[in-house]
């Protein structure tokens, strides 16, 4: 079983391989507001400030917004259990990660 670290760790990791492909492909960005739109349809109150701050963060730019997906902080990690940057991954790509983060995550 792994920890909350342990999905915060797995959590980070994906981000930071989404950071690193919309930089290759910026115009990928133009997803995260389509799935934001998506969010604020479906969002229960309890989510719905951290929607709004990934709002404001798409809002300042691209820059400000994959900081933020990579902040090694505890609004970072919040931020990200409301990560509007789903569908950036191809599920292949998103598969591979998993199985490979499975691999290094296993106890020894």
């Amino acid at each position: 079983m792994f920890s909350p670290a342990d999905i915060d760790g797995k959590s980070l990791a994906l981000h930071r391989l989404v950071v690193q492909k919309i930089r290759r492909d910026p115009e990928l960005f133009n997803l995260v507001q389509q799935t934001l739109n998506r969010q604020y349809e479906k969002v229960n109150l309890s989510s719905l400030p951290y929607v709004v701050e990934w709002q404001k963060l798409v809002d300042l730019g691209m820059d400000a917004a994959l900081a933020a997906a990579v902040e090694e902080t505890e609004r970072g990690q919040v931020l990200r259990q409301t990560s509007p940057f789903s569908g950036i991954l191809s599920e292949q790509e998103r598969q591979d990660f998993l199985k490979s983060w499975s691999r290094s995550a296993e106890p020894e």
